[in-house]
């Protein structure tokens, strides 16, 4: 049996990150040469080219692109492996990457962070927020926090706790626009989107009917919090999670409105690569997350 090139592979991975053979090179402390010759051995071995090569840029053939996840992969469970060996012997030590959105990252990883950085001397933590779905794999997280939701996926995804999402509007707009009492009547007024979710909003009444419409109106953007100001001085509807609304909702600035609606069912998850073998440092960071955000406040989104 032919083994596979586990340490061109693994070199694969590296130049796909790095996009740059020498950068590469610099990083896994190999020789620009030592780098090129994996590349050749692999491409000779799978009969393909992985990379166009010109003097100015390096990007991936379709073959290339098509073998970069699988390659991240390889390399990842590799490392995991050898880390989960080291940790064994050893308190957990080293750095976790760790994806969140803005808005729940700023109100509660960000505090949830410096709680476990207190009680955990050895582990270093490099949080990242955006509200864009990243990449968990290609961009090297080891663990992202999501709010949706969640398509079918091969990364390994824990539910932690529901998160209520509500159609809010100012009074002032449903004063002169008047107030919609079924989601068909959404069609007419104007409608904030989410750049990241862009589509259809589904409704359930409590009875069961099942109802769906297009938003369309002033303002697309990809955070909540930057719809508050547009939405509190008047100038649309639209649909938020309470976390983001509810202080607004409580000193009467917003108002919620087909309160007896609901959408698709949201939570919060927490989501790893594929891989199941994960590092000490990683796993600690898993348990603390995860029991930390078993469970949200439904007044405000905080954790109890």
């Amino acid at each position: 049996m032919r083994l596979p090139d586990f340490e061109a592979w693994a070199i694969f991975a590296c130049v796909v990150e790095h996009r740059s053979f020498s950068a590469a090179a610099d990083a896994i402390g190999v020789s620009k040469a030592t780098v090129s010759k994996a590349i050749a051995r692999l491409e000779a071995s799978l009969g393909t080219t992985l990379f166009h090569r010109t003097s100015r840029r390096l990007s991936l053939t379709d073959s290339g692109a098509a073998l970069a996840e699988r390659a991240a992969r390889i390399l990842a469970e590799a490392q995991g492996a050898e880390e989960a060996a080291r940790d064994a012997a050893t308190a957990p030590a080293g750095l976790v990457r760790v994806a969140a959105p803005i808005t729940f990252g700023i109100r509660f990883v960000a505090d949830a962070v410096a709680e476990f950085l207190r009680a955990h001397a050895g582990i270093e933590i490099d949080l990242r927020l955006s509200d864009a779905r990243v990449d968990i794999v290609a961009e090297g997280f080891d663990i992202a926090l999501r709010i949706a939701d969640l398509p079918d996926s091969s990364l390994r995804t824990r539910r932690l706790a529901p998160v209520r999402v509500r159609v809010v509007a100012a009074p002032a707009y449903l004063a002169a626009h008047g107030t919609p009492a079924h989601p068909a009547e959404l069609g007419t007024h104007a409608c904030f989107g989410y750049a990241n979710v862009l589509g259809t909003w589904h409704f359930r009444s409590r009875a069961g009917e099942e109802a769906a419409v297009r938003p369309r109106g002033p303002l697309t953007t990809d955070n909540g919090d930057a719809m508050l100001p547009a939405l509190c001085a008047g100038l649309g509807i639209a649909r938020l999670p309470d976390f983001i609304v509810d202080p607004e909702i409580a000193d009467g600035r917003l108002v919620e409105i087909l309160p007896d609606w609901s959408g698709r069912a949201t939570a919060l998850h927490l989501m790893t690569p594929p891989s199941p073998l994960r590092p000490a440092r990683v796993e600690a960071v898993i348990a603390f997350l995860s029991e930390r955000f078993r469970d949200l406040d439904p007044a405000g989104g905080k954790p109890v």
